[in-house]
């Protein structure tokens, strides 16, 4: 006789995925909104994000790779394009090859090649990744949710 029980252990992975995806929707609204704060705004949220990380008890190098992003532009705003093209290369690659992002992964990647390429529109593509990354996270809420209230 087989017997199958499930155990489903996801209430902080969907508590941290909403508010990841909450952290960057308001973050890329307001670098679209405030374009000239770009270094507080993408400062702030890298050390939050981090802080979120922390929260969450995931890896420690994991949580330690926004904060130490968000502090370098805290102190060299001139190099936000080169320190934030970094971080979503780095991201992109732990997206396509940790947590199977394929589509979101390939799409950081684009976005951290276009900061290197075009470096004065970088709050725009900033932007669009934090909104991209937070829809995404946010369908992908809206889909675990469907599917654990039909079960």
């Amino acid at each position: 006789m087989l017997e199958q029980y499930r155990i489903q252990i996801d209430y902080k992975t969907r508590e941290r995925q909403i508010l990841n995806a909450l952290l960057a929707l308001v973050t890329g609204c307001l670098t679209l909104i405030y374009p000239n704060f770009l270094y507080l705004i993408t400062g702030g949220y890298l050390v939050s994000l981090g802080l979120l990380f922390i929260v969450f008890r995931l890896s420690p190098t994991l949580s330690a790779i926004p904060i130490v992003t968000g502090v370098l532009i805290f102190i060299f705003p001139e190099l936000i394009p080169v320190t934030f093209a970094a971080f979503l290369g780095l991201f992109g690659f732990i997206l396509l090859f940790g947590f199977q992002f394929s589509i979101v992964g390939a799409i950081t990647l684009i976005i951290a090649l276009l900061i290197v390429a075009n470096p004065d529109s970088v709050a725009y593509f900033v932007a669009t990744f934090l909104l991209i990354y937070a829809v995404s996270n946010l369908i992908r809420f809206y889909q675990d949710w469907k599917g654990q209230s039909t079960q």
